[in-house]
């Protein structure tokens, strides 16, 4: 059993994660939305979930990093994904995604619209850069996107037909943050993912 909570420093409800649920997993993954969409990030490319906090700008930072914060000591860059992968503006960015990266680099955090949930997917859930070939997006063919998530809603008949399946877009953090650190952070408009 993992749990996740917003920091180290304030209470929270934790969110229990039972690994042994889905015996298959090809995805196991930290939800959240951006805008109007539905994405997600594997979970151990996640260290914390916190609250914003007081961001500086950074001047000359390309647009999609909006600024750095204190977070226990340490400065952490913050960047804004909606301004990387065009997907519209949503409610109130509350929520911060630290990333778990390497010792030696800086700490960046993702600014997200809510964390939803934790969830694992099994290979038949999932429709990974090979399977997209005829969708027609910059963050596609930039590589940006692990695949597509298909999140069963609703039940699930004998046959194991969902009622509804909302698409869930699984992020490439790495290749997201590498893009916007070697200053390719622009990408076309006509990106809607």
């Amino acid at each position: 059993m993992r749990t996740m909570t917003p920091t180290d420093e304030e209470p929270a409800t934790p969110v229990d994660v039972d690994e042994t649920v889905v015996t298959d997993v090809a995805a196991h993954v930290v939800e959240f939305t951006l805008g109007t969409e539905t994405c997600a990030i594997d979970i151990d490319s996640v260290d914390s979930i916190v609250e914003t906090k007081q961001i500086t700008r950074v001047p000359r930072a390309p647009d999609a990093v909006e600024g750095v914060m204190d977070l226990r000591g340490e400065t952490t860059a913050v960047v804004d994904p909606k301004e990387f992968l065009s997907v519209g503006e949503g409610g109130a960015t509350e929520n911060i995604l630290v990333l778990d990266g390497d010792e030696d680099k800086q700490k960046i955090g993702i600014r997200v619209d809510e964390v939803t949930e934790v969830a694992s997917y099994p290979d038949t859930q999932v429709d990974d850069n090979g399977q997209l070939d005829g969708i027609t997006s910059s963050a596609i063919s930039a590589e940006l996107i692990n695949g597509v998530l298909r999140k069963h809603v609703g039940t699930v008949d004998d046959e194991g037909v969902p009622e509804d399946v909302k698409l869930v877009l699984w992020l490439d953090i790495d290749a997201l943050i590498s893009s916007i650190s070697n200053g390719d952070g622009t990408i076309e408009a006509d990106n809607q993912v």
